[in-house]
Formats: C-alpha cells, sequence, structure tokens
C-alpha cells in the first residue's frame, strides 16, 4: 500500500479521482487495457495496467474500477476497489503521518488523506481508527474522524441487554469525563473516566468492559474496572465526600471498631481499609492519632 501527497484534483469527461466507475475495455498493449472515458477522444482512454487488474480483461469488456492519479500524476483506473463509499464511515489503519496530515487504507489502490485538522488526538501508523469518507471543497477524497453523528444514525438501541453482561467495542470518541465506543452488537457504550484504570483511552481502542446502566435511549454504560475494584472506587468516594463535609478530617481511620464504620459508612471494616490504602497510595489521605485528614494539593510553582 503506497501513500502520497495530496495532488491536485484530476477529471476527465465525468469522471473524478476518487470515483468508482464501470468502464468499458476500448483496446490492449502490453501495458495493459485503455477505458473508454466517454469523451469521445481516444487519447482521454484511462489505463488498466495490468498490475492493476484483479483478473485478466479483454476487449469490450465492462469492468468496475477506481480512478486514482499514478506517481505521473496521470488518471489511471484498478480493479481494486475501497472497502468504503463517500458518506460512508470505516475502522481502517493508519498508513504514515506527516506535518499536513496522515494517509488511511480503505482497501484501495492508494492510501486516503487525513487532514491534520480533521485528526483527533495522537494518531501513528498502524493504529486503528474510526473515519468517514467525504469529499473536500477542491473536490478530493478524504476522510475525517468526526464520526458521532454516523455513529448515532448507525447504532441500534440495546434492547436485550442487562447489568453485569459484558461488552467489547472500540472508541470512536473522548470527551473530558470520559469515552464514547461502538460496541460489535453495534450499540453506543459510554465509559466514564473513573471507570478506566489509569483513567486513559485512545481512539480506535478495542476494549471490553461490564454494563452497569442502559439507559432509556438504548445507549450503555460500562466500567473497565474489576468489580471489586470499581466497589473500592466508590468506597473511596463515600469517604472524601465525608471528609469534605466535615471540613477535611474525621476521627475514622484503621483504628475504627467495625460496628462505628458499618453505621457511619454502611460499609465493611475491610472494605473501608481498602478504600483508604487506595487513598493514601494516591496521596490524598494521611491517618495520624485515630484521625483521617485530607491531603492539600501543594500550590503550582511560580
Amino acid at each position: 500500500m503506497q501513500s502520497r501527497e495530496p495532488a491536485t484534483v484530476r477529471s476527465v469527461g465525468s469522471h473524478r479521482v476518487g470515483d468508482v466507475c464501470t468502464l468499458k475495455v476500448v483496446r490492449m498493449n502490453e501495458q495493459g487495457a485503455f477505458l473508454d472515458a466517454g469523451t469521445g477522444n481516444t487519447s482521454d482512454d484511462i489505463l488498466l495496467h495490468v498490475h492493476q487488474q484483479t483478473h485478466p480483461v479483454a476487449v469490450g469488456d465492462e469492468v468496475k474500477v477506481q480512478l486514482y492519479l499514478d506517481a505521473k500524476d496521470r488518471i489511471t483506473a484498478s480493479m481494486k476497489l475501497p472497502k468504503m463509499r463517500e458518506g460512508q464511515i470505516g475502522y481502517v489503519k493508519v498508513i504514515s503521518v506527516n506535518r499536513q496530515g496522515g494517509f488511511v487504507d480503505i482497501g484501495a489502490e492508494r492510501g486516503v488523506f487525513l487532514p491534520y485538522s480533521e485528526m483527533r488526538g495522537h494518531v501513528s501508523p498502524g493504529q486503528l481508527v474510526w473515519v468517514k469518507l467525504y469529499r473536500d471543497k477542491s473536490g478530493r477524497q478524504a476522510v475525517t474522524m468526526r464520526v458521532e453523528d454516523e455513529m448515532e444514525r448507525a447504532s441500534v438501541p440495546a434492547r436485550d441487554v442487562k447489568v453485569g453482561d459484558r461488552l467489547s467495542g472500540t472508541v470512536y470518541n473522548i470527551l473530558k469525563d470520559g469515552f464514547f465506543i461502538l460496541t460489535r452488537e453495534r450499540y453506543i457504550g459510554f465509559i466514564h473516566r473513573s471507570q478506566v484504570p489509569g483513567g486513559r483511552l485512545d481512539f480506535g481502542q478495542k476494549v471490553t468492559g461490564r454494563v452497569t446502566f442502559v439507559r432509556e435511549d438504548g445507549h450503555v454504560d460500562l466500567s473497565l474496572r474489576p468489580v471489586k475494584e470499581e466497589a473500592m472506587v466508590s468506597d473511596a468516594d463515600r469517604i472524601l465526600a465525608l471528609l469534605e463535609k466535615r471540613h477535611g478530617t474525621m476521627p475514622y481511620s484503621d483504628e475504627t471498631p467495625p460496628e462505628i464504620i458499618k453505621d457511619v459508612f454502611d460499609i465493611s471494616k475491610a472494605a473501608f481499609k481498602r478504600a483508604l490504602g487506595h487513598l493514601m497510595r494516591e496521596g490524598r489521605i494521611e491517618q495520624k492519632d485515630g484521625w483521617t485528614t485530607l491531603v492539600k494539593p501543594e500550590p503550582p510553582e511560580k
């Protein structure tokens, strides 16, 4: 698969570079077959090189091809057809990246341009991403990673899904609060950042999570955390809420009796200690003399 810098868009007759069309073979030579462009001028005939033929062709055959520009900027045909049509979305591999953007493989003879302005996140060669194929203002084919509206139209509501079910999908959008995925069943799922160990996912990344809520619109909420870890984070949030309410300190710690922990937090002593340990490892609390205190963040350096 080769890629090249965006070139000036060219056309012949009613056909443009990037079009998929059916053309008739009108003559042959050692290079390959020449296709009738429909202009009435044989100098406009389009070469279908022997290396771009998926099977042998003969004069009079009608063949389905995609038009592209060869290394010398000449309109050329290939029987290797793209797996996407304009307006469609696809999960494709990034071929290369440069200062202007990148190129992605949509199954055609040439990579398609992904402008820098249409990228999201840090895009790297070999990465799989969701894109939509379109024509830019100059008429050139390109792709964009802005696919939210298309995902909504392509999705189906999760009607037979229950809390606790496991679903797999790929990330197509990232917001401050979390990540949107499209599952294999074409459900739209949302994963809050707090439900992702490490808090980070990348565009196109494949994930498998547990359903925590099914929304009225058929979308689902998911968690990537193990059940015990999720409970620990929830318990930690409960502890932090009480600390905030008590101005950053509370008379409860590892030494507090289980019955008091149960009465105040409605959790077991073991769960309480796991949550405290989690918060201490994060440097958010400290314990001393039976008291737990919030650690105030250091002011940023001037």
